[in-house]
């Protein structure tokens, strides 16, 4: 049963530093995607190096899906809301995204995986997040975890707010992932027109809402539907308050930086050039597996 409960008490709201509007690319064997956190905002969004939106009911968008690729030195969460993806990787592990489920994938000292759609025609959406490892965990052995929907933690408020929580926590309820370093908050938010939604946030996380159906408020700023609200960090700031013009949804993602160097290359991200060297090196030499 999802527990209906009281709205955390909110003291100061962040407010809405930036807006983003994202730029269409395309990724894999040409899936057409909305790059919402591009690389020129990661030392703003540390730990978070990108977000990509993904939304098409047109086969052609998304039929060539993602075929075998490397990653090392950070995690990937996919968040399908609608459609099926098969994930294959060459730590053996194998699995279907499907409707409201998760994928969440360590990558580590390196992996090579495919992500090809199961469907030939229909809605398929969701969104793909980059979060960074840590420079003494991006070596570390390679990890993979299917969430199905009906695993994910859910709240309901009394405002009226459903919230899946898929990383972190909210209102006391624990998310399906915990990590001690970046300490991500991942929050799916389904809120009715009119209401409020309350999340308490430490003042030193960087932050940011996605809005992906509706129109929301915070401190008086609209956030339009395919918009990310990059959040301000005032210390005196509890957390954030949203609300909702009309019926809305949103992922809010927050999480602890690093304060660390980014070098990246494509799929590698690592804190040195020298360490992408090796990097590619290692991939080349065939020695991405479990």
């Amino acid at each position: 049963m999802t527990p209906t409960l009281p709205a955390e008490t909110i003291v100061r709201s962040r407010s809405v530093e930036r807006l983003v509007a994202g730029q269409f690319v395309t990724d894999g064997a040409g899936v057409k995607i909305n790059r919402v956190l591009t690389n020129t905002l990661q030392r703003r969004l540390d730990p978070f190096l990108m977000l990509d939106a993904f939304g098409s009911d047109k086969p052609g968008d998304y039929i060539a899906g993602f075929p075998e690729h490397p990653h090392r030195g950070f995690e990937t969460v996919t968040f399908m809301l609608h459609g099926r993806m098969r994930h294959r990787d060459s730590g053996g592990n194998e699995g279907l995204l499907t409707n409201g489920g998760v994928q969440w994938m360590t990558a580590g000292r390196g992996i090579v995986h495919s992500e090809m759609p199961e469907q030939e025609e229909g809605l398929m959406e969701g969104f793909q997040l980059w979060l960074n490892l840590a420079g003494e965990d991006k070596m570390c052995a390679p990890w993979y975890r299917d969430i199905p929907a009906e695993e994910l933690p859910r709240l309901r408020t009394e405002a009226g707010a459903e919230v899946t929580v898929i990383a972190g926590s909210s209102h006391g309820v624990a998310g399906a992932v915990q990590r001690p370093r970046t300490e991500p908050v991942y929050l799916d938010v389904h809120l009715p027109a009119g209401a409020s939604f309350s999340q308490r946030l430490p003042a030193g996380h960087n932050a940011f809402i996605y809005v992906y159906r509706g129109d929301v408020v915070i401190e008086g700023k609209g956030v339009a539907q395919t918009r990310m609200a990059i959040l301000a960090n005032p210390a005196d700031a509890d957390g954030v308050l949203v609300k909702a013009a009309e019926d809305s949804r949103f992922i809010l993602i927050a999480g602890r930086p690093l304060n660390e160097p980014i070098a990246q290359y494509g799929p590698f991200v690592m804190n040195t050039q020298q360490q992408l060297y090796e990097a590619v090196e290692d991939f080349r030499a065939g020695r991405f597996g479990s």
